[in-house]
Order: C-alpha cells, then sequence, then structure tokens
C-alpha cells in the first residue's frame, strides 16, 4: 500500500508541461502576416480556411463540415450565410469579407465541387471532411510561418480574434453573443476575456 502511494504521490498530473486556459486571440498584424506567408506560398487551401476561420468565428467542428453549398450560390461566393451549429443547434450567422471570397474562389476554381460535397474534403479519407485535429495541425503550422509559438495559440484563437478586437473598438456584446452563437451572454463575457479593466476603459473612454 505504501508502495502503491508513492507511485501515485509520483505521477506528474495531467497539466504537467502544457499551457492551459484560454488561448489568445491573434493581432491583426499577426492576420496580415499569416496571409503574405500562405498568398507567397501559394497554399490556396489553407488561405481559404484560415480567412474563412477568422471571418465565420465558427467552433472547429462546425468549421470542418462546412459544405460547399454554405457558402457558394449559383457558383458565386455569398456576401453572407448561416449554418446550424453541432454544439448548441442554433443557427449562427455571418459575414465573407472580400479576401475571403476571392480565397474562397481560387479554391473552388481549382477544385471544381457540387453543392452539397465538403468544403475541406480530407486528402487521407475519400469522401471524409478534415478532421479537427487536422485542422489544428495546420493552425500550428500557419503561426509558426510567422515565429509564434504553436502551444500559445488554438483553434479557438481564430474564432477569438475578430470578436476580441471588434468588442474593444464597440462594447457591444449583444452583437457579439449573436455572432458566436452563444445562448448565454455570460458565454460571450467569459470567452472574451472581459474583466473589470476592460468595463472600466470602455467607461473612460464615453464621454457625457
Amino acid at each position: 500500500m505504501l508502495v502503491e502511494a508513492q507511485q501515485t504521490h509520483q505521477r506528474p498530473a495531467w497539466n504537467t508541461g502544457r499551457i492551459i486556459g484560454p488561448k489568445p486571440p491573434l493581432k491583426p498584424r499577426h492576420i496580415w502576416a499569416i496571409r503574405t506567408r500562405l498568398q507567397h506560398d501559394r497554399r490556396v487551401r489553407d488561405l481559404a480556411m484560415f480567412n474563412l476561420a477568422i471571418d465565420s468565428k465558427l467552433r472547429g467542428c462546425d468549421l470542418v463540415r462546412l459544405r460547399v453549398g454554405d457558402v457558394m450560390l449559383g457558383g458565386t461566393v455569398r456576401l453572407r450565410t448561416s449554418i446550424i451549429q453541432q454544439k448548441t443547434g442554433r443557427p449562427v450567422p455571418f459575414e465573407l469579407t472580400d479576401p475571403t471570397r476571392e480565397a474562397l474562389t481560387a479554391l473552388l476554381r481549382r477544385r471544381p465541387a457540387a453543392t452539397g460535397e465538403w468544403l475541406f474534403p480530407s486528402r487521407s479519407r475519400p469522401g471524409d471532411h478534415l478532421t479537427t485535429r487536422q485542422y489544428g495541425r495546420l493552425l500550428d503550422g500557419w503561426v509558426a510561418l510567422i515565429g509564434l509559438d504553436p502551444a500559445l495559440y488554438g483553434t479557438h484563437s481564430l474564432r477569438r480574434t475578430k470578436v476580441a478586437l471588434i468588442y474593444r473598438r464597440t462594447g457591444n456584446l449583444r452583437a457579439w453573443q449573436l455572432l458566436l452563437g452563444h445562448s448565454k451572454l455570460e458565454s460571450t463575457v467569459r470567452y472574451l476575456g472581459i474583466e473589470v479593466d476592460d468595463a472600466l476603459l470602455l467607461s473612460e473612454q464615453t464621454d457625457l
């Protein structure tokens, strides 16, 4: 019993050597640096996926399951679209900016596909979509391209990037609750990492 207790005591914690907690959003300069590298390297699929992840603010499980028809209509990339989230079953809308529309157009020009086909099909498993694990590995490669530590970032970094930036510009939580597809405002507050200092800063910037 003593030996067993000692072995249990010596067993390392599950998070030993890992960085835990919420992953930070990318900064605008990071976004442009990654885009530039992906464009330079002609990584058409990666550029489309990266841009779409930023615009859509989707969870990884929803991003990898997008179909061509979710972003295309009549052979043209949509300006706005909406999908049903896997986690909540609730619809979530998102916009497609010009860089994203251009990247998606280039992707589907290179790989024509029917509206019901996966937007990001797996290259190793015919008929299936890219997995969230593969998406995570792609993200690791993207941030490493510009000298960032992949251990500090995750797929939720891309989901949080646009909302964190615009929240700090506008302070409009309700809008971002809708765009993130959260059912509770408290979830949005936690997700954006809003602290008392953030609230005070917004208050200080409001003159009456």
